[in-house]
């Protein structure tokens, strides 16, 4: 029956040696993401849940610029099974002209119509008058960190996850040191408070920037072709919209999926103490749930690279279901550890530290008892989305299956439940968490079937 978890020693280790640097950059930037958090959150509760408000915005652009990423580095990872420098390099080049519009165009609404976009994803006059002077000075940094970002997703694709984890590292510890001076007057710097946050983050995504040029004078694994990356030709480009497309689609769409939850928790009685605990309870997840990812991330490379290599498709099959598994594992362990570590360190210790009001504290607790109660669904949905089904070249369905529960389930649900019946915050919680359940049974149908191995570097 789990046959297919007789891989090879190499296979396994192979997974260890992609992961594991992936996992220690996760865990930088949430550990540090978490720190940013106490940082704010020691100004008090109400710029804790301003930052939080800034964040929702900023999430989806996020998850558009990682579309634009995983959308190249499906194309990518298949094109270094065949070692075409060329098409990687043209691929490249697409990637960044894509992020730089998207980013740029953010940059100018948010930086123009702070307080009237902030408005949008809040009604507590306050917050929304913090969050818009945050967001306002954080406005243009995206374009630095997502331009960053698409040459290490590069290199990532092509089995070579490490600059990407010491830049986001540098950067990260650079942000927090930045955070220290400007948002408490630290070193002879002037008081900020959210605003400091905001600078410290601006500065910090130009540093990435930076650091990535000097990394590129270097580089030796992908020899860079400016002239393919600037100018890389319209079949590939025709070939970067239909496979690229839909991911950036795909993060798009469930980027503003993802942001309407906090959206409709602001709406809800008692929002300053809901936001607050979502983002805190937030960062703890991310820091928490950083093995997923890594597994996620190793999985979209070797599929990527074993269709480019032109395997047989039994085999390739059988190396994605040994991934999902491997997820598995991983969500059911973190999943049980962590739910003690809630009750255990998490409530006692590190709530505190935040100033997190009592009824933020428990609101806090129930999202992350509720998130790692479902951990080994979301572990294999993951994987097996982003993973094994998109990184096989089937991103048409790979983007179905990771929205349809979304859209059509969980948001309709938490809607209705937090905005018309009012039924609490648990209530809300528990109608995200069905977006997990559907996914799973919709994934294992397409893992099943084996028609998302598709080589797209032949299309």
């Amino acid at each position: 029956m789990f046959s297919y978890m007789r891989q090879s020693k190499k296979f396994y280790r192979e997974v260890v040696m992609l992961a594991v640097p992936m996992v220690l950059q996760n865990m930088v930037t949430a550990s540090l993401g978490m720190l940013d958090s106490f940082m704010v959150g020691l100004l008090g509760e109400a710029p804790l849940a301003a930052v939080t408000m800034a964040n929702t915005p900023i999430m989806v652009i996020m998850l558009m610029t990682f579309g634009l990423q995983s959308g190249g580095s499906v194309l990518i990872s298949q094109f270094y099974g065949k070692k075409d420098y060329d098409s990687i390099n043209r691929v490249l080049g697409i990637g960044v002209y894509a992020a730089a519009g998207v980013t740029l165009v953010y940059g100018l609404i948010t930086f123009l119509f702070p307080v009237q976009f902030m408005s949008l994803f809040g009604n507590d006059a306050g917050v929304v008058a913090m969050a818009s002077k945050y967001a306002r000075i954080v406005a243009f940094s995206f374009f630095f960190d997502c331009v960053a970002s698409v040459y290490v997703a590069a290199h990532r694709s092509m089995a070579n996850p490490k600059p990407g984890m010491v830049v986001f590292m540098v950067s990260m510890l650079l942000n927090t040191i930045l955070n220290w001076m400007f948002i408490f007057g630290k070193l002879g710097a002037p008081a900020l408070g959210v605003e400091g946050a905001a600078l410290a983050t601006l500065i910090s995504r130009i540093s990435e920037l930076v650091l990535v040029g000097i990394y590129v004078l270097r580089d030796r694994k992908l020899p860079l072709r400016l002239g393919l990356i600037f100018a890389p030709g319209v079949d590939m480009v025709r070939k970067y919209v239909r496979y690229s497309l839909p991911v950036l689609l795909n993060e798009t769409l469930w980027g503003l999926g993802s942001s309407i939850y906090p959206t409709i928790m602001g709406h809800m009685a008692g929002s300053q103490a809901i936001l607050a605990a979502f983002g805190v309870s937030g960062n703890i997840e991310r820091l928490c749930t950083v093995a997923i990812f890594g597994v996620s991330g190793a999985a979209s490379i070797i599929i990527g690279r074993e269709i480019g290599a032109g395997e047989d498709q039994e085999k390739i099959l059988s190396v994605g279901k040994a991934l999902d598994a491997l997820s598995v594992l991983v969500g059911l362990v973190v999943g049980g550890i962590f739910i003690a570590v809630t009750y255990g360190f998490f409530e006692p210790v590190i709530y505190p530290l935040f100033g997190l009001s009592p009824e933020a504290t428990d609101i806090a607790t129930m999202m992350l008892v509720v998130t790692f109660a479902f951990l080994a669904f979301r572990a294999f949905n993951t994987t097996n989305v982003v993973g094994v089904i998109r990184g096989g070249g089937d991103v048409r369905t790979a983007a179905i299956i990771d929205l349809s529960p979304m859209w059509l389930v969980a948001i309709p649900a938490a809607a209705l439940s937090g905005l018309v019946f009012q039924w609490g915050i648990l209530a809300v919680y528990l109608c995200i968490s069905l977006d997990n359940v559907v996914k799973l049974i919709l994934g294992v149908w397409r893992l099943r079937s084996g028609k998302w191995i598709r080589d797209l570097t032949a299309a």
